[in-house]
């Protein structure tokens, strides 16, 4: 719901800047004022203006694009000046960059879409790789196979392992990396063990593993 909020936003911005520039550009082809787009206006503007050429390239109207494209230029104005009366006042313009803005939001959306699958897809990947790799840790630290991780084998492993040592530094749970910190064992080991058995079973274990997790992602 924040993504959605945040991109209504970026895209309300978008289209006002969006407008403000058709506008502009419409201004700018409109030589005389008149308030219509007069061919001879509309070819000058095109051969001549850089600002005018960058806002057609890039409108998302393919007529208004067309613009751009002499042998194209025709069959353009034909489509754009619907009242055929010779050319293209303010109300076929805006119609046009309309459809133009509609076309360039449609894209918007496609794009946070394939960023959002890919974002998805990434996040996928690295929990996969983040659990696997927490189960391994449990594993080189549980030296006897017991299940369960006592004090001793805690203590050998964050002194030892190098594996372990580094897994933890980086697993974004608090208490798991003040494991690694002498003076700070003893509490965490009480905080992690929340049945108070004296030793973290594989639950106590996934449970701290995914609070780090929820900070990594």
């Amino acid at each position: 719901e924040r993504r959605a909020r945040a991109a209504a936003a970026a895209d309300e911005e978008f289209s006002e800047e969006f407008l403000s520039a058709a506008r502009k550009v419409f201004e700018m082809i409109d030589d005389d004022g008149s308030g219509t787009l007069e061919k001879a206006e509309i070819v000058r503007a095109v051969r001549a203006d850089k600002e005018v050429q960058s806002f057609l390239q890039n409108c998302g109207n393919q007529n208004l694009m067309y613009l751009l494209v002499p042998a194209r230029l025709e069959s353009a104005l034909a489509v754009l000046d619907t009242d055929r009366d010779g050319h293209i006042d303010a109300c076929e313009w805006e119609e046009a960059i309309e459809s133009a803005l509609a076309n360039k939001l449609e894209q918007r959306a496609a794009k946070r879409e394939q960023q959002a699958k890919a974002a998805a897809k990434e996040i996928e990947e690295f929990t996969g790789e983040f659990l696997s790799a927490a189960r391994r840790c449990f594993e080189l630290i549980d030296k006897d196979g017991g299940g369960t991780l006592s004090t001793e084998e805690i203590v050998k492993a964050v002194r030892e392992d190098k594996d372990v040592i580094k897994f933890l530094k980086t697993c974004g749970e608090e208490n798991l990396q003040f494991l690694l910190v002498p003076a700070r064992l003893k509490k965490s080991l009480d905080y992690l063990d929340t049945d108070g058995s004296g030793e973290l079973d594989i639950d106590e274990w996934e449970e701290a593993i995914h609070r780090g997790l929820a900070k990594r992602i």
